[in-house]
């Protein structure tokens, strides 16, 4: 799970980047990735699976999320299905501080902007006016966009309708100071996920003792690295559920050795048993493809 830095260009004739992308969700790239950039992802319709920082959760009927520089996220058609359709905007923290954050009318836009280093789920009304100046933004001329997107800014800035998903750690600044080991044990996780993972062997890649490792993991992340290491996995077993394989072959297949604890982990994460989001997921793929 190495965490990949993208590089981000702004269009040509605008200061930020607008993606419009619109494929199958199996096509769709979700790896975690960081970039120095802000970005709102909106998507349009359709349900998936949000991975911001180190909050796993699952979205349904769109999603609007706001995330800081270098919060690591994964694309959010992680665990879609059938046509995948979403509006990013992505825009350097320079050009916030160079044109818009001195101006005292955009007080409001400041502090939403501060807030955005833990990430920011918008729902209900919010995410519907969002949404809709999202679908005018791809058809406007680069002067109309960039007034667009400071009136939607604006719209997330006065509301109440949000929440923080990552509220007690600023991991941007985290990965930071630590990117180096926190990569040593990401990597470790990507490559022995399916295993019976050794502690001792991720606490010598850190360099740290057992009992050093797991406050350190807990104090950097804000979770245990087995509730880590389970987000993983589970994330793993939603994308093989499309495949021909029984609930118990995917379980073992993703490092559970106990079906039932495979059950008690995947409902807590994902709010159903592997069993119903298996029957969603395939009742989703006969729809799209129908």
């Amino acid at each position: 799970m190495k965490i990949d830095l993208e590089i981000i260009l702004p269009d040509e004739g605008s200061s930020f980047r607008l993606l419009h992308t619109k494929t199958t969700a199996e096509k769709f790239p979700w790896q975690y990735h960081y970039h120095p950039e802000y970005e709102i992802v909106c998507v349009l319709n359709g349900d998936g699976t949000r991975h911001v920082g180190n909050h796993f959760s699952t979205y349904e009927n769109g999603d609007l999320v706001l995330m800081g520089p270098n919060l690591p996220h994964s694309g959010f058609g992680l665990n879609a299905h059938g046509i995948h359709e979403e509006i990013v905007v992505q825009i350097k923290d320079e050009v916030f501080k160079e044109s818009i954050l001195t101006r005292p009318e955009m007080n409001d836009i400041s502090l939403l902007l501060e807030k955005a280093k833990y990430g920011l789920w918008f729902y209900g009304n919010t995410k519907m006016k969002v949404t809709k100046k999202f679908k005018k933004l791809i058809k406007l001329s680069a002067f109309e966009k960039y007034l667009e997107l400071l009136s939607a800014l604006y719209v997330m800035a006065a509301s109440n309708e949000y929440e923080l998903l990552n509220p007690n750690v600023d991991i941007s600044s985290l990965l930071k100071k630590n990117n180096s080991r926190l990569q040593n044990i990401f990597t470790y996780v990507e490559q022995h996920y399916n295993e019976e993972v050794n502690i001792k062997k991720v606490a010598a890649i850190a360099n740290l003792s057992v009992p050093s490792f797991c406050n350190y993991f807990k104090k950097l992340m804000n979770c245990t690295f087995t509730d880590f290491i389970n987000q993983y996995r589970i994330q793993r077993a939603c994308a093989l559920m499309l495949h021909e394989k029984s609930v118990t072959e995917i379980s073992y297949d993703c490092g559970f050795n106990n079906v039932a604890y495979f059950n008690k982990v995947f409902k807590g994460i994902m709010k159903k048993t592997p069993t119903e989001y298996k029957r969603e997921k395939q009742n989703g793929l006969l729809k799209a493809i129908a």
